[in-house]
């Protein structure tokens, strides 16, 4: 079974290894490089900024978009509809057509406007101690879910009670 075995020795060269024993593997084969230049490879943009969240440039516009808080799936077609924009690849929009979607996201409530408006509402329910505060302040659900069997993920884990024994059938 023949094993390649690659080993850096400096920047340009490097060792390459066929068989068992990497001890002997100078004596197999040395690679070196003609040229004794570096190549640098040129710098390229890896996302798109767009309401001050890094959007990814691999995916189509209407799943990027989706990467901003307060922007879902209907929202995001809605913006490219809007706009008249076809769904393509985020890193192939024209910088016009980049500008476009930033000044049509922006007219959205989204990122940190959102998420403090949604605070803001949740502490005015605490605060006049409404049904619906009482439960946000206990972490239980708060719109009419039953609690004896569910609710896992706001009640937390499972604690356990000493001494507590199953009643007889």
């Amino acid at each position: 079974m023949a094993q390649a075995l690659a080993m850096p020795v400096a920047p340009s060269f490097s060792v390459l290894s066929k068989g068992g024993n990497p001890s002997n593997s100078l004596t197999n084969t040395l690679y070196c490089p003609t040229s004794t230049h570096r190549k640098f490879r040129s710098l390229s943009i890896q996302c798109v900024r767009v309401g001050g969240v890094e959007i990814p440039n691999n995916k189509r516009v209407e799943f990027s978009l989706q990467y901003i808080h307060g922007i879902g799936r209907t929202r995001s077609r809605q913006i490219l509809c809007d706009l008249n924009l076809e769904n393509k690849i985020t890193k192939d929009l024209s910088d016009e057509e980049l500008i476009s979607v930033r000044d049509e996201v922006s007219k959205f409530m989204i990122e940190g406007e959102l998420r403090r408006f949604n605070a803001l509402n949740i502490r005015r329910l605490i605060d006049i101690q409404c049904y619906r505060g009482v439960r946000h302040q206990k972490g239980l659900p708060c719109r009419g879910q039953r609690t004896k069997n569910n609710c896992r993920t706001l009640k937390g884990k499972k604690v356990s009670i000493a001494g507590k024994k199953k009643a007889p059938r």
